[in-house]
C-alpha cells in the first residue's frame, strides 16, 4: 500500500511538471516579440487625423494612457475638400518604411454599435492605398469586408498584432496571440500604421475605438 501511495504521488507529480513544461513552450512560442526590436513610441511618433474644421479635444482624448477616438458619419473629411470619409486616427508618421518586417501591437476595445470602419491601417500599396484595414461589422473583425478574423468584440479589450514583411510579400494579423489572419502584401514603396476609427461602408451613426499600450517594432537583423 505505501509503495503504491508513493508510486501515485510520483506520476501526479510528473503529470503537473508535463503540464508547466507544455504552459511554458506556450507562452514563448506566442511571444510574437521575439526576433523584434522596441522601438520608443511616444507623441512625437504620431500625428492626429480629425475632422477638419474641429478642435482635437472634440475627436481625441488621452487619459491615463488610454487614447479614445471617435467620429460622427455626418462630420467632416480631414482635410477641406478631401473625397475621403470622416476619421479620428493616430498617423504614425514617425515610422515610414519602405523595408524589412514591421509588427504593430495594441490593446483595442471597440463599444457596442461601432460598425462599417476601419480600426486599423498597414498604408501604401500599389495599386491600392493601404496593405491592410482591420475593419469592423457589426461586432465582428474583418480583413477589409471580405474575412472574419474575429468575431464578438464588442465592449472587451483584446491585444491586436499585425506584421507586414516587405521583402516576404505577407501580412499577418494575431487575435490576443493567436494568428487570424495571413495573406500577400499589396505592393507599395512607403508604408506606416495608424489606427483608431476611420468610416467606410455601411457606417454607423457614432464611430469610437480605444487604444492602449501601443507598441512598435522592427525585426532584428
Amino acid at each position: 500500500m505505501h509503495r503504491l501511495k508513493k508510486h501515485i504521488t510520483f506520476i501526479i507529480g510528473f503529470i503537473f511538471l508535463s503540464r508547466h513544461i507544455i504552459d511554458t513552450r506556450s507562452s514563448v512560442t506566442n511571444d510574437l516579440s521575439l526576433g523584434f526590436t522596441r522601438l520608443p513610441f511616444n507623441k512625437s511618433y504620431y500625428i492626429n487625423h480629425k475632422p477638419y474644421n474641429l478642435p482635437l479635444d472634440k475627436r481625441y482624448s488621452l487619459i491615463n494612457g488610454v487614447h479614445k477616438l471617435w467620429v460622427f458619419s455626418t462630420d467632416e473629411p480631414f482635410s477641406r475638400g478631401s473625397p475621403t470619409h470622416p476619421r479620428s486616427e493616430l498617423f504614425i508618421n514617425g515610422y515610414k518604411y519602405s523595408t524589412g518586417v514591421w509588427q504593430f501591437e495594441a490593446h483595442v476595445f471597440v463599444p457596442h454599435g461601432t460598425s462599417g470602419v476601419s480600426l486599423m491601417q498597414v498604408f501604401g500599396g500599389n495599386p491600392h492605398a493601404t496593405t491592410l484595414m482591420v475593419r469592423v461589422y457589426d461586432g465582428n473583425l474583418y480583413y477589409y469586408r471580405n474575412k472574419v478574423m474575429f468575431r464578438d468584440i464588442y465592449d472587451k479589450w483584446f491585444r491586436l498584432n499585425v506584421i507586414h514583411d516587405v521583402e516576404g510579400n505577407s501580412v499577418k494579423v494575431y487575435i490576443n496571440g493567436v494568428l487570424k489572419f495571413k495573406g500577400h502584401g499589396r505592393g507599395g514603396t512607403k508604408h506606416y500604421f495608424k489606427c483608431g476609427v476611420y468610416a467606410q461602408d455601411k457606417d454607423s451613426f457614432y464611430m469610437e475605438s480605444r487604444w492602449k499600450h501601443i507598441k512598435i517594432y522592427k525585426k532584428s537583423n
